[in-house]
């Protein structure tokens, strides 16, 4: 597959969170094959060291730390830290999250304040860590990733539903907020990605349900959500903010 090439991304700093495996790495590989300087977090350490080991020869090698995103204060500094190392921050993509499956039986409050802090509470404050930087820079542009999950109201997603639900809500706050300063604000709606975590849910039965539910044949890979990205941290799309991007195959 051919894939579209944008020079402005040449040498742009970009952090990412949960950049370790599944979409996360596609977005981390294919910002560092456009020649951008990536720095990414992820919680799992040894999949996240193989990525940045892969690609070592990208023209800017990535970045990796460590970090939990639900310690904000942590990642805070943990972003401090990746500013300084890139010299700036022009794209922060918020990819982090935890879709797995709960009743509404087993929510209990301590239950309900980890998902949020996963799925939606780091937005806010990565976002809020990055402002300064992108200030400085005269733009940037923060990415979101939402969910389609919430529009299709699936089945034991309750709290993470209500936290992707919220990071539109974020999007358009934090776009009204931030355009004076050229910060453009969108959220990426995938629909069901191919990923080895995705595929503990689903038997070949449910993978062909989803098809069957798509208006396109075939999988959703990593790679058709980071074209999106990378569009939208272009400036090709620097009249884009506010807004939902979906890539879903016509999920419905």
């Amino acid at each position: 597959m051919h894939t579209a090439h944008y020079p402005s991304l040449e040498g742009r700093k970009v952090i990412v969170s949960g950049g370790g495996s599944g979409i996360g790495e596609g977005l981390v590989e294919a910002f560092a094959r456009q020649g951008a300087a990536v720095a990414f977090v992820d919680i799992l350490d040894d999949p996240s060291e193989k990525l940045a080991e892969r690609l070592s020869d990208a023209p800017i090698a990535p970045l990796f730390k460590i970090c939990d995103v639900t310690d904000c204060e942590d990642y805070g500094d943990k972003i401090l830290q990746m500013i300084e190392r890139l010299g700036g921050c022009d794209v922060l993509v918020n990819n982090a999250a935890s879709d797995d499956r709960h009743s509404i039986e087993d929510v209990t409050p301590e239950y309900w304040d980890a998902r949020m802090a996963v799925n939606l509470k780091h937005q806010f404050f990565a976002a809020k860590a990055v402002v300064g930087a992108m200030k400085d820079a005269g733009g940037g542009s923060i990415i979101n990733m939402g969910s389609i999950s919430w529009h299709l109201g699936l089945e034991d997603l309750v709290v993470y539903q209500t936290a992707k639900a919220a990071t539109e809500g974020l999007t358009r706050s934090m776009a009204r907020e931030l355009g004076r300063d050229n910060i453009r604000v969108n959220t990426v709606i995938p629909g069901n990605v191919k990923t080895p975590r995705q595929m503990k849910w689903y038997s070949p039965e449910g993978e062909a349900e989803i098809v069957g539910a798509q208006c396109l044949d075939g999988r959703i890979q990593p790679a058709d959500i980071a074209a999106m990205v990378l569009f939208l941290a272009s400036d090709d799309a620097r009249f884009c903010t506010a807004h939902n991007y979906w890539v879903d195959a016509g999920w419905r």
